[in-house]
């Protein structure tokens, strides 16, 4: 592998840093507030579905999940919600933002280890003021040569990163938590990808097995495991 790459880019959320973990406890927080009106299991179910049908309007990240707890509360009360209750929402997502930045297990010293030796950049999803928050307050940002914040991260929007990084698909390896959005799509292009698994994954994120089928893909248990293929 070593031999081809030039860049290698970074997943942000759950790959440099915890974040998913912060909506598990938002989703808790959000189903307290909503139990006189629905199970906690049917409040999940809803709002999942509500973040699904949002995601051409919001995108990812934060802000869109705050508007689509606001919509999925309205709906399961038939518009009866209250204000103060929709304030409490509103606090939830302020508190997310406000979360402190928690680097992932080994994280710097990968990135301490492959500077200078490869074009580092990071290639993540969300919202752009969100992100950019995160990367200043992680004080990784020294590390990388460029900061893509993709709307999705589908085939057409790597080879848009591959076209402004001016390289060859070949030449460049992902690293990230999300079969989904890091891996499969990278392997479609002909880039190189290395899965590196988060305890929490969201459910728009989750691959069948029959979809990683035949994918060609490396997966470590810590990123400090993708030292020895570099």
């Amino acid at each position: 592998m070593k031999s081809k790459i030039k860049v290698i880019a970074f997943d942000a959320d759950d790959t440099l840093w915890v974040n998913e973990t912060y909506f598990r406890e938002a989703e808790k927080e959000f189903a307290k507030l909503l139990s006189g009106y629905e199970t906690e299991n049917k409040i999940d179910q809803e709002l999942f579905k509500t973040e699904i049908k949002n995601l051409e309007f919001y995108g990812y990240g934060v802000k869109g999940f705050i508007l689509s707890m606001i919509e999925c509360a309205l709906e399961l009360s038939n518009y009866q919600i209250g204000q103060k209750t929709i304030d409490k929402i509103l606090n939830i997502g302020k508190e997310m933002l406000e979360k402190p930045i928690i680097l992932l297990d080994g994280i710097e010293h990968v990135l301490e280890t492959l500077q200078g030796s490869y074009k580092l950049v990071v290639a993540t999803k969300g919202d752009l003021l969100d992100q950019e928050r995160k990367l200043e307050k992680s004080n990784l940002l020294k590390y990388f040569h460029h900061i893509e914040v993709m709307s999705d991260k589908k085939d057409k929007d790597y080879l848009r990163l591959i076209q402004h990084l001016d390289i060859e698909a070949s030449e460049l390896l992902m690293i990230g938590n999300s079969l989904k959005s890091d891996v499969l799509p990278l392997i479609s292009i002909g880039a190189s990808a290395i899965h590196v698994p988060f305890h929490t994954t969201w459910a728009h994120e989750e691959v069948s097995k029959e979809n990683q089928t035949n994918a060609t893909y490396k997966t470590v248990s810590n990123i400090r495991e993708v030292l020895p293929y570099l």
